[in-house]
């Protein structure tokens, strides 16, 4: 189990890497959701998404350890936050992306120099590659999600939400593999308990949902869904138990919901987020949530749309 003394080490150790990212409201969403709604901007951090943050602890301490070469299995975000940091450490890094990867995405990893291999379409088809890969290279696998290092670094977002506001009385948190879950559940859990935390999925993608709803682990089969960060096929060994642990709800939106959030969030609030992000704001529009007039925090998690397809997304 990762512990909150992890999560304030992971926050000196990304410091200097990182963004911290601001706090934004809406008085007409808050209005939509029937609840007062704050926004945490991860699309605002660097390279686009919160994964900087568990990427930045991981291969830190990799590197540290004399690692001389990366690689990861991503859909893109964690994939573009390797490369990135193992860009300014000075190592090479080999990101395993899938055949569908979006082209905005491909384009990111390559602009750090990461190197692509395209394999499947789900991270149980990529994942092993990625491994396989390190072998070869006598490298250093960084997993997306299943480790204690990448979850305390995505666990300092809890910290910040705790910091920047004030008598928060809950947080909504996209769930894919369950790292950016985890940490902050772990932060804020183990902080103040009384915080309740709701986890959203992709009605297409409810992995977790299912492992939760049967008390183990489940796998699904490939997913279409838009929100492409979210197309795990099983929460993680070590993220599920966390979840297990201290969640308080976990729910599902609808493509139609989470197109319409992004819909909302793009025309009034003019922010430009990716459809992964658009899952927790659905969950509270669409008033999946189980309270009313209450502070809630959503995490915006990432904003790496592909532009070309922005008017399929919004249609």
């Amino acid at each position: 189990m990762v512990h909150l003394q992890d999560i304030l080490h992971a926050k000196e150790k990304i410091r200097n890497t990182i963004h911290l990212t601001p706090i934004l409201t809406s008085t007409q969403l808050s209005k939509v959701c029937g609840n007062q709604l704050f926004l945490k901007l991860e699309h605002l951090q660097k390279t686009g998404s919160f994964k900087i943050r568990g990427a930045t602890n991981k291969v830190k301490h990799a590197v540290q350890q004399g690692a001389k070469h990366i690689t990861a299995a991503s859909s893109g975000n964690h994939g573009q936050a390797v490369a990135y940091i193992a860009q300014q450490l000075g190592v090479d890094a080999t990101i395993i992306v899938p055949e569908d990867v979006s082209t905005c995405k491909r384009n990111a990893i390559q602009a750090y120099n990461g190197n692509i291999v395209t394999c499947g379409t789900t991270s149980a088809e990529r994942i092993p590659k990625a491994i396989e890969i390190a072998a070869q290279l006598d490298g250093v696998f960084i997993p997306p999600y299943d480790d204690p290092q990448i979850i305390a670094g995505q666990g300092t977002i809890g910290l910040e939400i705790l910091e920047q506001v004030s008598d928060v009385d809950a947080v909504i948190i996209p769930v894919g593999g369950g790292g950016l879950c985890a940490g902050i559940l772990t932060a804020i859990k183990e902080t103040k308990p009384s915080i309740q935390v709701i986890g959203v999925e992709p009605a297409l993608a409810n992995d977790t949902y299912l492992s939760l709803q049967k008390g183990q682990i489940t796998s699904i089969s490939g997913t279409a869904t838009i929100a492409d960060g979210l197309r795990t096929s099983q929460p993680g060994d070590l993220t599920f138990p966390i979840l297990q642990k201290y969640l308080d709800d976990l729910v599902l939106v609808s493509e139609t919901e989470i197109k319409q959030a992004l819909h909302f969030v793009l025309e009034r609030m003019k922010q430009v987020i990716e459809p992964s992000s658009a899952t927790t704001i659905a969950a509270a529009m669409f008033h999946k949530i189980p309270f009313k007039g209450k502070k809630v925090a959503a995490i915006a998690s990432g904003g790496n749309v592909d532009l070309t397809k922005l008017s399929q997304l919004l249609s």
